[in-house]
């Protein structure tokens, strides 16, 4: 796949996304609610939005960077601190505040946000960045992690985190139609059974103007 054929992504479980642009490949959020990602190779970048488990699981994880030695990494500025033991190749410079931008070959990585969803007044608040992945010739995708509170501008393709302890659909409605993105595909559904994904995917496309794409199972598609 060259630049301008557009963006290929496979959500390979929950939040867990591989993008393809051109010849870069670049693995969001390898969480511990999905094994699909444990075995890839040739990737070129892994980033990671918050240190959930189910974003962040550190023992695969090493293993999946140890067989991917050229992948950057870069993740929400408390993870090299929360992962130092398991992780210690993982410092400072792999950290990515909101505000940052960086590049891996063609592709633009922007961070976004900067503060997990609230889950309870009682539980203390994280941090969290949005990715907005851009390319020139490419749809822009933007992955929120576990935040609705930012629209970023000029997003093509938006991961719809579709429930988590921390969001309603009405919130969840509202954010798809604020970035207003032409298409979406639902992520963040482990916890949902069929009929659950069923009904939030059936409510984004009837109410929203984001044309809604199933992308279980882990086939790639082509936006």
């Amino acid at each position: 796949m060259s630049y301008g054929e557009g963006m290929r992504i496979t959500h390979l479980g929950h939040a867990t996304v591989l993008v393809e642009a051109g010849d870069v490949r670049i693995l969001i959020d390898p969480g511990n609610l999905t094994g699909a990602w444990h075995t890839l190779t040739g990737l070129d970048a892994v980033l990671v939005t918050h240190i959930h488990p189910d974003h962040l699981d550190p023992g695969p994880l090493q293993a999946l960077l140890a067989a991917n030695p050229e992948a950057a990494f870069y993740g929400e500025p408390t993870i090299p601190d929360a992962v130092a033991e398991e992780l210690p190749d993982i410092t400072s410079r792999n950290a990515l505040p909101a505000g940052d931008t960086v590049t891996v070959g063609p592709v633009s990585i922007e961070a976004v946000g900067g503060q997990h969803a609230e889950i309870h007044r009682d539980i203390p608040l994280i941090g969290n960045i949005g990715l907005v992945l851009r390319a020139e010739g490419e749809p822009t995708l933007f992955h929120p992690g576990d935040s609705l509170a930012t629209v970023p501008s000029g997003v093509d393709i938006l991961a719809v985190p579709a429930y988590g302890p921390w969001a309603a659909l009405k919130e969840t409605i509202d954010f798809t139609r604020a970035v207003g993105a032409s298409h979406g595909f639902p992520i963040h559904d482990e916890l949902l059974n069929d009929r659950g994904r069923a009904l939030i995917f059936g409510r984004l496309e009837a109410m929203t103007g984001t044309g809604m794409v199933d992308l279980r199972g882990g086939t790639p598609h082509q936006f």
